[in-house]
């Protein structure tokens, strides 16, 4: 494993596996806006299956 480079390091000098992380963490995994969604929208499958049964 490669130690982590030093603060400052110019970016061309940094290790390719951190220069692979970083561009990965740019954005987030899951969208805030999808688990709420997902969350409505089992909450209503749940509303419509207390109706009906």
């Amino acid at each position: 494993m490669e130690p982590a480079d030093p603060p400052g390091t110019d970016p061309t000098e940094r290790a390719p596996r951190e220069q692979q992380m970083s561009r990965r963490s740019n954005a987030p995994s899951v969208s805030p806006w999808l688990v709420i969604g997902a969350i409505l929208l089992l909450g209503a499958a749940i509303y419509v299956a207390s109706a009906l049964f």
